[in-house]
């Protein structure tokens, strides 16, 4: 009996100090830089190359944002199986690496490219994950040091497989609207959300019916980029009534800004089904059988096109 306790003690405090190591999804600063010379640690800067090359966390690997998405007609579709495999194995990844996400902490929109790899790399089974809290802007506040050395790092053999439960295709939202048993959940400013304006790869203009829209803006201190604490985002997703027993769908436009609120929903405030639906509004309109919400009248939705077409060509 005394052996049988010694050894459930033994794995019960063996699992709690595998929980007190557990990467947090958020790291500030100096959180980071204090595992900076951890072998398992592996920074991955998203930032585009020229930034990467004028200065950069020390150690860190440059995978700019864009080789993380889809193309320019469809930019939130997630990029085929063997494209994103090559990418992680040259990053030298594997399932025991503890990945750190970092961008330009530029404004809250710049979050949702962390958020997205974040996630990206989430569903390709890497555990171990966290997003450095306000980029690099938050690192060169703090006054932690940069520079331009580019690490040498050995490739990988790590073979992904797509985890699928976070992830939510435009034939499913679709059985999801139809079903009524699922939260949708528009992370785009109200314009957007509205049927005011739509994103330039956007067929129409509108949103998903039976939509909430909670702007990914929410999370942020005010007037910061950087991302409120886990209390204050329970209390943000309280307001909102984000019901944790439901499936949460999140999206946008290309699943940009939606993988902010996917991030806060179920990495910080720790709700157990939110999906992200990548492709979002620019892939869901390019269906006319589709159905669409706050959709804009044929009038207004020349008008819009008109607008669009003006400022591409002054821009």
């Amino acid at each position: 009996m005394k052996k049988f306790v010694s050894l459930a003690l033994g794995l019960t405090l063996a699992s709690l100090a595998q929980l007190a190591v557990a990467a947090q999804p958020l790291l500030s600063p100096q959180e980071l830089q204090a595992r900076l010379s951890d072998p398992n640690v592996r920074v991955i800067d998203i930032r585009e190359p020229q930034l990467y090359a004028a200065g950069h966390i020390p150690g860190s690997v440059s995978a700019h944002y864009g080789q993380w998405r889809g193309p320019s007609t469809n930019p939130g579709e997630l990029p085929h199986l063997p494209k994103l495999t090559a990418l992680v194995q040259s990053l030298g990844l594997t399932p025991s690496t503890h990945a750190v996400v970092v961008s330009t902490g530029a404004d809250t929109t710049d979050f949702g490219a962390s958020a997205r790899v974040y996630w990206t790399l989430k569903i390709l089974g890497l555990k171990e994950l966290s997003v450095l809290n306000g980029g690099v802007k938050a690192w060169t506040d703090a006054k932690l040091p940069v520079n331009d050395r580019v690490p040498t790092i050995a490739a990988s053999t790590f073979q992904p497989k797509l985890d699928t439960s976070q992830i939510v295709t435009t034939e499913e939202v679709a059985k999801r609207i139809k079903s009524g048993d699922s939260t949708l959940i528009d992370a785009r400013p109200s314009a957007f959300f509205q049927g005011e304006t739509k994103a330039p790869a956007a067929k129409a203009a509108g949103t998903l019916p039976g939509a909430v829209n909670v702007t990914f803006d929410k999370w942020f201190a005010p007037g910061t980029s950087v991302f409120v604490s886990a209390d204050q985002a329970k209390q943000i997703a309280a307001t909102n009534k984000i019901d944790p027993a439901k499936e949460t769908i999140s999206f946008c436009n290309t699943g940009h800004w939606a993988a902010t609120n996917w991030f806060a929903m179920s990495e910080v405030v720790g709700h157990k089904n939110v999906k992200l639906y990548a492709a979002s509004m620019v892939e869901w309109s390019q269906d006319n059988n589709l159905p669409m919400a706050n959709a804009p009248s044929r009038g207004q939705q020349l008008l819009q096109d008109a607008k669009g077409w003006v400022n591409k060509v002054l821009n």
